[in-house]
């Protein structure tokens, strides 16, 4: 069975930096593409980051480019979203998700995803 913990979230202020983490059971993440999603109240989902299975490179929506960083552990199975420069439109629950067969093009899809946490809330207070 494949879960996937998230944990880190919390309440914080504009200009805050918060770490969200998330730990795979039943899946390798170096074998899977993994990647956060946000979606806000009342507001579509939004891709957030990603890392292609198999390789290093990292992707990023570029509402947090420069500000967000995506990062992978293998030995620990978890992923990481440090996110710096917290705006109170970053407020959103957060959610990890990996697949083991989305293609490059699609990453940035949700419904390209077959696992998912179950979420965390980040909420940016000005």
């Amino acid at each position: 069975q494949v879960q996937l913990v998230e944990s880190g979230g919390g309440s914080v202020q504009a200009g805050d930096s918060l770490t969200v983490s998330c730990t795979a059971s039943g899946i390798t993440f170096g074998t899977h593409t993994v990647a956060w999603f946000r979606q806000a109240p009342g507001m579509d989902w939004e891709y957030v980051a990603s890392i292609f299975r198999r390789t290093t490179n990292k992707y990023y929506a570029d509402s947090v480019k420069g500000r967000f960083t995506i990062s992978r552990d293998n030995a620990k199975n978890t992923m990481y979203l440090q996110m710096n420069s917290l705006q109170p439109n970053d407020t959103a629950k957060y959610y990890c998700a990996a697949s083991g067969r989305v293609i490059f093009s699609n990453q940035n899809n949700k419904m390209g995803y077959e696992y998912w946490g179950q979420g965390t809330q980040v909420t940016v207070s000005s």
